[in-house]
């Protein structure tokens, strides 16, 4: 039987950023979610989990205006953006696994973009499942975006769109009897 991982020589594939990465550049820090990035398994799942915890102490010890969200929301944008860029061009991959940047700007939008609750944690779990699911599973046009979009925009774009379709799922959700 065939056995594809077989054929590939461990010393053709690049080699899994460490600390020593993460230190040697700011956009490596930033793209690898201040470390989320290295954490095993799942390191999508461990930079969406920052992306909440940062989002609820900044809102909860610093109760910011829905501008200064916003604000930080645009800025994570164009900063993760050129973050991965430059982080994927370093690996040599420009979404490896290591970068979750992504999962962590997109998710911040779903928080922000939420509708207001009674129960917001629960609410918020529910996206975090939800985009986490839709992150993974890479429904139309995610999927599409992924292979279409290259670089650092397609990246973060793909985790945008999966964040979309959490808050879309959540709206109907609520909206629908």
């Amino acid at each position: 039987m065939f056995d594809p991982m077989a054929a590939i020589d461990p010393a053709d594939l690049p080699p899994r950023p460490g600390v020593a990465f993460l230190r040697s550049h700011p956009a490596n820090l930033i793209a690898l979610g201040l470390g989320t990035g290295l954490l095993r398994p799942g390191p999508g799942t461990w930079g969406t989990a920052a992306s909440w915890l940062i989002y609820v102490v900044f809102a909860w010890a610093l109760e910011p205006p829905e501008a200064a969200k916003v604000l930080i929301g645009v800025s994570g944008l164009v900063v993760g953006t050129w973050a991965a860029g430059r982080a994927g061009v370093a690996l040599g991959r420009p979404d490896a696994a290591e970068i979750v940047i992504d999962e962590i700007v997109a998710f911040w939008w779903v928080l922000l973009l939420l509708p207001p609750s009674d129960r917001p944690w629960a609410l918020q779990a529910v996206a975090f499942i939800l985009f986490r699911l839709f992150d993974v599973l890479k429904p139309a046009p995610i999927g599409w975006i992924e292979r279409r979009w290259p670089g650092a925009a397609g990246v973060m774009a793909d985790d945008l769109a999966a964040g979309a379709y959490a808050l879309l799922v959540i709206e109907l959700w609520i909206r629908l009897p």
